[in-house]
């Protein structure tokens, strides 16, 4: 007679499954890969997520509300656009270079280029990376409403400059720059915003 299969924790497949994703990327990580991160079978994993695809997706949202959410966190929660983005990106280098997580952001690095079976992977990356690139410009826009910016600064290009140095940091982390060069960056490019 079988025995019945061992049950398994959903919430620590999960995270088993996003660290996995965030290692090697959507593509670089196979099934055999999530059968051994996982430990179990395809059809076990079929059956409780879904698609390969549709556990992506769900590992991303994990980690977007875990690790990823930072950069919400300190647009939303600091007083300054000028503590926000500082904040912002400090906590990008303590997530993105922490011991023990793979390097980097799993949006930025985990579909960039795809097959073009994958195409609706990388596309559905692409948005939420360009809203993060909104919700700085948003913030800025605020602070330039607000006076902490003079009103005519550019905040689409400002926030351009600050998503394209987030998503930088990103790679860096990933290729072993080591944090205290990284965190080298942040205080340059704070000299683009005025003093609180």
């Amino acid at each position: 007679m079988a025995g019945r299969p061992r049950e398994f924790d959903r919430e620590t497949a999960l995270l088993k499954a996003r660290d996995a994703f965030w290692a090697r990327g959507y593509e670089g990580t196979s099934m055999a890969d999530l059968v051994s991160a996982l430990g179990l079978a395809s059809a076990r994993i079929y059956a409780a997520f879904g698609s390969k695809e549709d556990l992506f997706r769900e590992a991303v949202e994990l980690y977007e509300a875990k690790e990823g959410g930072f950069a919400a966190r300190a647009l939303a929660e600091e007083p300054t656009a000028r503590r926000a983005i500082e904040r912002m990106l400090r906590e990008a280098v303590d997530v993105y270079a922490a011991p023990g997580n793979p390097r980097g952001c799993m949006v930025v690095s985990a579909a960039t280029n795809c097959t073009n079976e994958n195409d609706a992977v990388m596309r559905w990356l692409a948005e939420h990376r360009r809203a993060r690139t909104k919700s700085i410009v948003d913030r800025l826009r605020q602070a330039a409403k607000e006076g902490e910016l003079d009103p005519e600064t550019d905040v689409a290009a400002l926030g351009d400059y600050f998503a394209a140095l987030l998503h930088g940091l990103s790679v860096q982390a990933r290729d072993g720059v080591p944090r205290k060069r990284l965190l080298a960056l942040i205080g340059l490019a704070l000299h683009t915003l005025p003093p609180d």
